[in-house]
């Protein structure tokens, strides 16, 4: 669990390591405010905009609400206060004495065996340590990363993003695997996705 904690902590600090994502939250915190408003603010172009506030939003720190054609961000308080708490608990996070992995919960999982054996071969507290080369290891993490999406919800590519990153940095090349291999569906033009109805049952 500690090691878990310290990629969870880890991934907050390389969202914040940026000095413009640093004055994007202090302007956050004060209020929600859409892409033009901060570009405006920050006088950033808006597709560099967009990329930082991508990787808030990866790392945790940011809500999203949509109205319309209009994306509006503001700060996610939750996020910081655990921030907070870590930075507290910085001393223990850094003690690796005697610290073992849990992997308990992988023998719950409804799957052969030989499929635990991959699942424990790639995966440390919860995170993939390394992408399988080989197809058939493979597919065993993305059946598992598919039931990580609810059944029935359309997803933005951002959303897809922000919650493969929470299993792997390489999220771009898992979005990909997912649907090419049949799990996720893509609209046309990639600007939605959604399970397919084959891994509904699995995703559940």
């Amino acid at each position: 669990m500690r090691h878990q904690q310290r990629l969870y902590f880890l991934s907050a600090l390389k969202a914040l390591a940026d000095e413009n994502r640093l004055k994007m939250v202090a302007l956050l915190m004060k209020s929600e405010r859409n892409v033009s408003d901060l570009a405006g603010l920050m006088e950033l172009s808006e597709p560099t905009t967009s990329y930082h506030l991508s990787k808030l939003r990866a790392g945790g720190f940011l809500h999203l609400r949509t109205k319309g054609n209009q994306r509006f961000y503001s700060l996610n308080p939750k996020k910081l206060e655990e921030l907070k708490r870590d930075i507290d608990q910085i001393d223990t996070l850094l003690d690796t004495d005697d610290e073992e992995t849990d992997d308990s919960w992988i023998d719950a999982l409804p799957m052969s065996e030989s499929d635990r054996k991959v699942m424990r071969d790639y995966i440390t507290d919860g995170r993939l340590h390394q992408v399988p080369a080989k197809q058939k290891k493979l597919l065993v993490i993305l059946r598992w990363l598919v039931t990580k999406f609810e059944a029935g919800v359309m997803y933005s590519e951002r959303d897809v993003n922000a919650i493969l990153t929470r299993y792997h940095e390489d999220y771009a090349r898992l979005r990909r695997d997912l649907v090419d291999f049949g799990f996720l569906r893509r609209e046309r033009g990639g600007g939605k996705y959604w399970v397919t109805p084959e891994t509904e049952e699995e995703a559940d």
